[in-house]
């Protein structure tokens, strides 16, 4: 019971950021529920439960960080990894699942700068980078449109890969002992993670009213990858027998040795990181395989309804 009532950080510049993004999104939610300053049409899905997913995220970072989850990752491998996983793969999940676009806008005064969709207009725009773009660019899709929507198609893919640059970089000796002597670098670490993650997710699930460009056979695919990545560095860190990170070595780890720590360390990332990854991949097949079935019902129907051609060779001049 110590362990989980002791050890709590009072990090100030934590808590401004928690309490900053947690109160304009509120606001920006009590806004959309009185009908003032609105930019975009409803929502499809349920508003409360996309806060509650929003907030749990926020919740999530914080307790990352100022709880004793943030005191015993400087003094355990394995801790430490397993916030890694919290703050780049767990929360960023909730955030973006709790759609908290246009709240966040509302609430921090920024509608009038962003280009969201009109109330009626199009479906939600696809999560490019350059899907939003300040309002009155008066950009049209001609050609170079065109051409542009197909450059895009590449984003997807070099998100994966920077994700898996910046999860296994962080995991190099030379800057994970950096993280844990410098607060500097530290918060480095962990702003990236939750950016990364952010990205990540977004080509992978539809948050209002960003929707990812990639179909759901794609999504499963760029999954798959970035998953392998993630166990791949668990598999390396679970079957080392050498010590990876010394900067460790100096703390007290009582019935558990360093090289074990690193070991069960590995296993997190390998185990932990899956998890949601998984969810996610068994999402998007159960979608592929709804699309498809509805796609195939639909095409009977249409062959049902759509009445047969006459055999005989129609004659000119016979209606």
């Amino acid at each position: 019971m110590n362990v989980v009532v002791s050890h709590w950080s009072a990090n100030v510049a934590v808590l401004v950021a928690y309490a900053v993004a947690a109160v304009a999104h509120l606001l920006g939610m009590r806004g959309a529920a009185t009908g003032t300053g609105r930019p975009g049409r409803s929502r499809p899905a349920s508003p409360v439960g996309e806060a509650v997913t929003f907030q749990a995220g926020l919740l999530l970072v914080l307790l990352a960080l100022v709880s004793p989850v943030g005191y015993w990752s400087q003094r355990f491998i394995w801790v430490r990894n397993l916030q890694d996983v919290v703050l780049a793969i767990g929360a960023p999940a909730l955030i973006v699942l709790g759609a908290p676009w246009l709240p966040l806008s509302r609430g921090l005064r920024l509608s009038g700068r962003l280009r969201w969709p009109e109330p009626g207009g199009p479906e939600p725009v696809s999560t490019e980078l350059a899907s939003i773009e300040p309002a009155g660019t008066g950009r049209t899709a001609g050609p170079a449109g065109g051409r542009n929507r197909e450059r895009w198609h590449a984003w997807p893919v070099l998100i994966a890969v920077v994700f898996s640059v910046v999860w296994w970089g962080w995991h190099l000796p030379v800057l994970f002992d950096a993280a844990l002597r410098s607060p500097a670098v530290y918060a480095a670490e962990v702003v990236s993670y939750l950016i990364v993650g952010t990205l990540i997710w977004l080509q992978l699930a539809g948050s209002w009213p960003l929707r990812p460009r990639s179909g759901p056979v794609h999504r499963v695919v760029l999954v798959v990858a970035v998953a392998a990545s993630c166990t791949v560095l668990g598999i390396v860190q679970a079957f080392s027998s050498g010590l990876a990170y010394p900067a460790y070595r100096g703390f007290h780890h009582h019935d558990l040795s360093v090289i074990g720590d690193q070991q069960l360390g590995g296993a997190v990332l390998w185990v932990i990181a899956l998890i949601p990854f998984s969810i996610a991949a068994v999402a998007l097949l159960m979608r592929w395989l709804s699309d498809e079935e509805s796609q195939s019902l639909a095409t009977g129907f249409d062959r049902l309804l759509k009445p047969p051609k006459s055999a005989w060779p129609s004659r000119p001049g016979l209606r």
